[in-house]
């Protein structure tokens, strides 16, 4: 039926002839979507149109106004109808029986109504006093009567909105935040209402009145699409239940994807899904430009008070190479190419996350537009800025799901793609499963001093439910794909077992410990063989623990968590069996050798300082080169507070330090001396690297004692106090039992931090302990260091000094 038959229908047989044409415009399955409800709208235009001039006849100053959903001609089949009759109020008797004459064949057919009469004073009145009824207006639209009437108010009421921004749009974000907490996440919840829930078509509603304001306005992209499909399946809904519902409840989902021609429920949620997660990515990004423009406001007359007059500058604060915070956002610094430099997108997310900061929105768009894919496997520094991001806690969020919106994170991981948005049908679990990944992640972070390989930790942390986006058992599945992810991220055939290991197993744990009998040793063995070492189990432990946790709160508990912890004990009994041999020691290079016979004949530090290059991806050798990273070997006569000095002198000149190790080198036959080795991989914070007779000058000033590297360092401290960002777990000093026959070995699991290894020196030496040699790696924000440590005597200290000296450092550490 087409909708001029519709209005010829309803115009011919009043309101019986609207209700039969409604039964049978709803009833045909051939239209739906926008049409339906366009025509919807249309068909309940012309009724009311007719109701009003038949009641209105020869009545001045008077209209009849659509408002709300009714105004935007979003009428799905039970929906209510919002009208405002509106009058000049020279009549007022005439009009009540004109309202009358409209509302009550609107209830005789069993349609809900919310109804007004006012006048203009009286609606903008009442618009001051409830924001309701104020965004109501907003989408208001003529339908009968007096033209002149209803566009004043429509003129007025929109002037009013952009006049009072500043007051309402902070209580109208408050109205949304209040809603979310009361109704949740529509794009996680298994029964969500698709009106009230956070991404839902209120806040698809109100980023509509934030853009009326002209203060801000949302991204448009997706936007629309996601509106219109949250529209269709409450259309579905409505047809399906009967009744004026938004609340998908679960046995009503595959009645709603058959009315949707979907395949099934979970088609349906994960579609529901993506649309609530663009809308609640759009609001996050125009509350925040909101907040930006009214404190923008509110700063700027103060400001050119004080300069005069003139337009303030926003100030740009480095962050990363390429990566700067401005206005309270992470954003590309004017020098950045990403169509060169690949690893921008994971520097600039990691960046932000560590700081605490929203990644902005041009940023993202700017990425995901021009930057080039990482080639397989990635670089050093692509994987270490993922794990980066990953342990940055809470603030890994915000920033991974910025990336996702436009696109970045399945560019970077392909296999994203089938868990993004899956849904979840177990009650214990409250996420779907790509969010689940990420809070897996966030919790891993917490227990990164736990293990020796924090890196393994919260990428298996990332990976292990991957295989949920295929058939067949997940964990058999994910292994297959986490080893595959694993090889192209960069981690080396060990870790890309081990991976694959933690993948595989990661339900292992906290299903024998609560279902098998834990006195049986055949249990206990057969745990100890799938898991294979003790750093496996030790990363397998803090996984299960993070992964219940993220679950949700009926998957974890202290009595869960007692019992997972009395099968790792005897599994690493078990383990213990085996006594690896201690690893022989590595010969020195020829250069190494070099140096040491330099260092030793001048009684000095020498050093040198090498970038390694290769040419662009996929560009011809002429190409720029991009730095793959630098290489600092140190050579040095063996005396007290080497460490401290030489990791001073690099934290001095903004070097961070990604992994180094301190050896005692033996020299060739006939050269008398001792000569510590340092070899180390270092990268510039900002700029470029510094030149190596810098460097070994500054580093002769540390070791005489003429250079003060703690005060200089203090200085900076105090000139660039540090961003309040994520707040990292304490860190922890332990020592490793039965490690080694000869020395004391202390292991430091903290934050990376410019001046960190600087103080663990300085407190060593404090201690009156001699560093044998020292192995650190920083894995993402993570540093991860092992020093091997003697008393004077050169043996291993004794069990009461060992605990005074680790002590004092975690003290130190702490202060």
């Amino acid at each position: 039926m087409s909708s001029t038959d519709v209005r010829k229908e309803t115009e011919d047989s009043g309101p019986s002839g609207y209700a039969a044409a409604r039964l049978r415009l709803l009833s045909e399955g051939a239209q739906s979507g926008p049409p339906r409800r366009s025509a919807l709208s249309e068909l309940t235009d012309d009724w009311l149109s007719g109701l009003f001039t038949a009641g209105a006849e020869g009545m001045r100053g008077v209209s009849l106004v659509a408002v709300g959903g009714y105004g935007r001609g979003e009428l799905s089949p039970r929906s209510d109808l919002d009208l405002l009759l509106l009058h000049d109020g020279s009549d007022s008797g005439a009009v009540a029986a004109l309202a009358d004459r409209i509302w009550y064949p609107v209830w005789d057919l069993g349609l809900a109504l919310d109804h007004s009469v006012r006048t203009p004073v009286e609606a903008r009145k009442t618009a001051g006093e409830d924001l309701k009824v104020q965004l109501g207006l907003l989408d208001a639209r003529h339908l009968a009567g007096d033209l002149g009437l209803t566009a004043g108010l429509r003129t007025a009421i929109l002037a009013d909105w952009r006049n009072q921004a500043p007051k309402r749009l902070p209580e109208l974000q408050e109205l949304c935040a209040e809603r979310a907490e009361r109704q949740g996440e529509l794009q996680y919840l298994l029964e969500p209402d698709l009106k009230e829930a956070r991404g839902g078509l209120r806040d698809a509603t109100a980023l509509r009145a934030v853009a009326a304001s002209w203060l801000a306005d949302a991204p448009r992209e997706g936007l629309d699409d996601a509106r219109r499909r949250l529209l269709d399946v409450r259309d579905a809904l409505h047809l399906a239940t009967g009744r004026a519902t938004d609340r998908l409840a679960l046995q009503e989902q595959d009645q709603v994807a058959a009315e949707l021609g979907l395949l099934d429920a979970d088609t349906l949620l994960r579609q529901v899904y993506e649309a609530a997660r663009v809308v609640s990515y759009a609001s996050d990004v125009t509350w925040r430009e909101v907040g930006r423009v009214l404190r923008s406001r509110a700063v700027r007359p103060r400001l050119r008070a004080m300069l005069g007059g003139g337009k303030p500058v926003a100030e740009r604060s480095p962050l990363a190479e390429g990566v700067v915070e401005m206005d309270g956002e992470v954003v590309l610094a004017r020098a950045a190419r990403p169509e060169r430099d690949p690893v921008l997108p994971l520097r600039a997310a990691a960046a932000a996350a560590q700081a605490g900061l929203p990644l902005s929105l041009h940023a993202v768009r700017r990425m995901a537009a021009h930057a080039r894919p990482l080639p397989a496997p990635w670089p050093a520094e692509a994987r270490e800025q993922l794990v980066t991001l990953l342990g940055s806690g809470a603030p890994t969020i915000d920033v991974w799901e910025a990336l996702e919106a436009e696109g970045l994170i399945t560019r970077l991981l392909p296999d994203w793609e089938r868990v993004r948005c899956r849904p979840q049908r177990n009650a214990v679990h409250i996420w779907t499963v790509d969010r689940h990944l990420i809070e897996t992640a966030v919790r891993a972070s917490e227990f990164t001093r736990r293990v020796h390989r924090p890196d393994l930790l919260l990428v298996a942390a990332l990976l292990h439910d991957i295989g949920k986006g295929w058939p067949g058992d997940h964990s058999v599945a994910g292994e297959i794909i986490a080893k595959d992810v694993a090889a192209r991220i960069g981690f080396d055939r060990e870790d890309v077992a081990v991976l694959a290991t933690l993948v595989r197993h990661h339900l292992l744990l906290i299903d024998t410990a609560t279902r098998r009998d834990l006195e049986d040793p055949e249990t206990v063995r057969s745990v100890a063989e799938a898991v294979g070492t003790q750093s496996t189990l030790e990363l397998l432990h803090a996984l299960t623990e993070a992964d219940a946790l993220a679950t949700g709160p009926a998957a974890w508990s202290s009595w869960r968590g007692s019992l997972v912890a009395d099968l790792v004990k005897r599994v690493a009994a078990v383990l213990a069996g085996d006594d690896p041999a201690e690893p022989e020691a590595a010969a020195p290079t020829a250069e190494q050798e070099r140096l040491a016979i330099e260092a030793v004949a001048t009684g000095s530090p020498v050093l040198s300082l090498r970038a390694q290059t290769e040419p662009p991806t996929g560009e011809e050798p002429s190409g720029d080169p991009e730095p793959l990273g630098v290489e600092l070997l140190i050579a040095v006569p063996d005396q007290p507070g080497v460490l401290p000095a030489v990791a001073g002198v690099l934290a001095m000149h903004r070097l961070t330090v990604r992994t180094a190790e301190l050896t005692a080198l033996d020299l060739p036959d006939g050269v008398e001396g001792s000569v510590l080795l340092l070899n180390w991989r270092v990268a510039a914070q900002y700029g470029s690297l510094p030149q190596a007779a810098r460097l070994r000058a500054d580093l002769v000033r540390a070791l005489d004692g003429s250079l003060d590297i703690a005060g200089r360092l203090a200085e900076r401290d105090a000139a660039y106090p540090r961003r309040r960002g994520v707040v990292a777990p304490p860190p922890r000093v332990t020592v490793a039992p039965a490690a080694s026959r000869l020395a004391t070995v202390i292991e430091v699991r903290a934050q990376d931090a410019p001046g960190l290894l600087f103080r663990i020196g300085r407190a060593l030496e404090d201690a009156s302990v001699r560093v044998r040699s020292a192995h650190v790696s920083t894995l993402g924000a993570n540093a991860v260091d092992a020093f091997y440590v003697t008393g004077p005597e050169g043996a291993p200290l004794p069990g009461d000094e060992v605990a005074s000296v680790t002590r004092k450092l975690e003290e130190t550490l702490r202060g």
